[in-house]
């Protein structure tokens, strides 16, 4: 029998080399957990991320680091060990939720962010800078970095989660209003200047030819295996989405080539995830414990999730 689209997309991500274990626990908690009041036995976590491939000792040392980083904290019962969100935690899967499960891009507001760099840096931190604020949307210029909706608290914020603390002090946070001194022109100079927009294309393609055959074998009636493969390729769908959109800067239309494929992408993933989500919330009902063995609270704010999204079509 031939392989699905379903089939295939959970297989070719159990055979990757590597796999990231504290992304795909943090896509976890943010899509599945916090609904469920944000807290977790470790045992249900491990039997939840086991058919993707992550073994326990990933998510010891998963939980553990994110526990360093002020993600997660223990919350221990007898002998067992429930992960819960931290305040921060919380703060930071909300500000991401937003952008996730949103049912369009933000409308701009015609100003933009910048972090202007005020202090010498050495060629090796400001790469780290650069990378580290390339993952929120940021765009690099000679001296600083932009953005057109970010909030900058957060992003100053999540360079000290990675470790970027001692950088941050160099970085000078401005919001720049339009005066009307310049034009459409002057915004689309600075959007070529500031960003590489075709690798970025690039990586939509990617998404859409991923995940578009999926839905169209659920389109087509065929549903998943089972409850349990519904929820890995729920969580499979929303890491892919987060992590893209970490990297697009959530540009203005206007601002965009006519044929973008964001929308299009954006629009993919909120018929997948709705499709997916009655099965995959049978599963997690079935396996999610915390560790005085009680199940969790039924999950809140799921019909908030891409409200604002078309009804479903065959």
């Amino acid at each position: 029998m031939p392989t699905t689209p379903i089939q295939q997309r959970l297989l070719d991500f159990r055979a990757q080399d590597r796999v990231h274990a504290g992304s795909l626990i943090t896509t976890l908690f943010g899509d599945a957990v916090m609904p469920r009041g944000g807290r977790i036995w470790l045992g249900s976590l491990i039997r939840l991320l086991a058919p993707l491939g992550v073994n326990e000792r990933l998510v010891r040392t998963a939980v553990y680091r994110l526990v360093k980083a002020d993600w997660l904290a223990t919350q221990a019962c007898g002998r067992r060990t429930d992960y819960r969100l931290t305040d921060a935690g919380r703060r930071r899967f909300e500000d991401a939720a937003r952008h996730i499960y949103a049912s369009e891009a933000p409308r701009w507001d015609r100003r933009w962010r910048l972090l202007l760099c005020l202090g010498e840096l050495a060629p090796k931190q400001r790469e780290l800078l650069r990378r580290a604020l390339y993952w929120q949307g940021f765009g690099a210029l000679t001296d600083g970095f932009v953005h057109p909706s970010a909030e900058l608290g957060a992003a100053l914020d999540a360079l000290v989660a990675e470790g970027l603390g001692e950088l941050v002090g160099t970085l000078k946070p401005l919001l720049a209003a339009d005066a009307g001194l310049g034009g459409t022109a002057d915004d689309a100079a600075l959007v070529q200047r500031a960003w590489q927009l075709g690798e970025l294309a690039a990586v939509y393609a990617r998404f859409i030819a991923r995940y578009a055959p999926v839905l169209a074998q659920l389109r087509a009636g065929d549903a998943p295996p089972d409850d349990a493969a519904a929820l890995q390729l729920r969580v499979l769908l929303i890491h892919d989405w987060r992590r893209l959109l970490l990297r697009d800067p959530e540009l203005p239309a206007e601002l965009l080539p006519a044929d973008w494929l964001g929308q299009q992408a954006r629009m993919l993933c909120k018929d997948l995830y709705r499709r997916l989500l009655a099965a995959s919330e049978r599963h997690l009902e079935r396996q999610f414990q915390l560790a005085d063995g009680s199940a969790a609270p039924p999950p809140a704010g799921l019909a908030e999730r891409f409200r604002d999204a078309d009804p479903l079509t065959p």
